[in-house]
């Protein structure tokens, strides 16, 4: 399954390309999709076209397989949701593991996923463009790869892959969001984006202002607490948060279980009073709710509902302070919008994700400008012109694996009548050749 030199395969493509950028890049053509990312979405469509025998490459451009997982995620981090709605498909995680899996548990379900199925992504190969070319029909992706010290080159290696189609696996969480705040720069403390954070070991004692109320935010400040650090959480705006089970079954399963026979807003309704029966009133912590309900919210903004672990515990108990908005910082100390100001020690930042695609997709109107597909779940996984998107239904991995296997279904069923049209077309020349001798 590995792709062919382009120059016996499409020598007339060659003849348009720029002359420069032509010598100064490998040609290769590859004989099935081209798939941007070696996250859960990656490895999901890569399965999928394996059971079909579709080839593929997949290119990622960090070091190993679900990079996000692997090197930018907290060590106490476990699976906000049961283990069966997060397995991709055709691969069960194993019995052993506990329900919620932990990262370590996650990434050895992932990675003996990628052995199964006998993927073996292009690491350290980072896309620079991807642009279809009308004239030919075909889809030009430009990298670097860079090179590992064993290597035979020097420095950075220029590849570009031609093929028919595009299948975009980088998701929703490709890069950080670091906000920006007046006088931040003479802060002078200690600032990390929670993509850097591990545990709270190094905090203990420190005043440490969390910049943002999600999942992220209130799990790092439930572990601050735990390493005897004295956090305060920015709650800028509502959030919903509800419990992580209710009467020993997880919410997110009885949810899904109500939404089979009830409408959504009914639902909403439901899991509101549920929470104000476990959790109390919330709202007298500084914690506002949102006018409409989680799932709403959820479908209408991609805004996650926090599921609680033990964080509300911390903030009942004065433990994790929870301060409004930030007005401005000043050398060790941050002034908030209500007029309060904090001495502080280090700023860590909740505050999210975001696609890469638009740096890197070039013309093409099928994502929006945050690099999302416009078109809603479930309809947002095929484009025009052989371009898939996997990743983006925020929907979590369950979202996901729904789109990887409608997306390697619909790969595989054309580029099988693409491969027998070829074939009818070869034979029909040797016929014409023996006829002609």
């Amino acid at each position: 399954m590995m792709p062919n030199t382009c120059l016996n395969n499409i020598p007339s493509v060659l003849q348009t390309f720029d002359h420069d950028d032509f010598f100064a890049r490998r040609c290769i053509w590859v004989h099935g999709p081209v798939i941007v990312g070696a996250g859960p979405s990656g490895l999901a469509v890569g399965a999928g076209l394996k059971k079909q025998g579709v080839p593929f490459i997949i290119l990622e451009r960090a070091n190993c397989i679900a990079s996000l997982w692997q090197n930018h995620t907290y060590d106490r981090l476990k699976l906000h949701l049961p283990k069966q709605f997060c397995q991709l498909p055709n691969f069960p995680f194993p019995e052993d593991f506990p329900e919620y899996p932990t990262k370590r548990q996650f990434i050895t379900y992932l990675e003996s996923y990628a052995k199964h199925f006998d993927i073996s992504p292009h690491f350290n190969e980072t896309v620079q463009s991807a642009k279809y070319d009308e004239t030919f029909g075909l889809w030009r992706v430009k990298t670097i790869r860079e090179n590992s010290s064993n290597s035979n080159l020097i420095g950075d290696d220029q590849v570009e892959y031609i093929c028919r189609w595009l299948v975009v696996a980088t998701g929703e969480n490709a890069e950080k969001v670091v906000p920006e705040f007046e006088g931040f720069e003479q802060f002078g403390g200690h600032v990390i984006h929670v993509c850097d954070y591990k545990s709270g070991k190094r905090y203990g004692g420190k005043r440490v202002l969390v910049v943002g109320c999600g999942n992220s935010g209130m799990e790092v400040s439930l572990d601050l607490c735990n390493h005897e650090a004295e956090p305060s959480m920015v709650v800028r705006n509502s959030v919903h948060v509800l419990p992580r089970e209710v009467m020993g079954k997880s919410t997110f399963e009885l949810a899904v279980l109500l939404m089979k026979w009830l409408p959504l807003w009914l639902v909403d309704k439901i899991l509101l009073i549920l929470a104000w029966l476990i959790l109390g009133n919330v709202e007298k912590y500084g914690l506002r709710r949102p006018s409409i309900g989680p799932l709403q919210l959820k479908n209408s903004a991609g805004k996650t509902p926090v599921l609680d672990i033990g964080a509300l515990q911390k903030i009942r108990s004065g433990e994790v302070k929870v301060v409004p908005g930030v007005k401005r910082f000043f050398p060790g100390r941050v002034e908030l919008v209500n007029g309060d100001d904090i001495e502080i020690d280090s700023v860590i930042l909740a505050t999210g994700y975001r696609s890469n695609v638009p740096s890197w997709l070039k013309e093409n109107d099928f994502f929006s400008q945050d690099g999302i597909p416009k078109n809603p779940f479930p309809n947002g996984w095929k484009g025009k012109a052989g371009l898939y998107a996997v990743g983006f239904t925020r929907r979590g991995l369950s979202g996901a694996s729904l789109d990887a296997i409608s997306v390697a279904h619909d790969i595989s069923m054309s580029w099988k009548e693409e491969t027998k049209q070829r074939k009818k077309s070869i034979a029909a020349s040797h016929r014409r050749c023996i006829s002609h001798f």
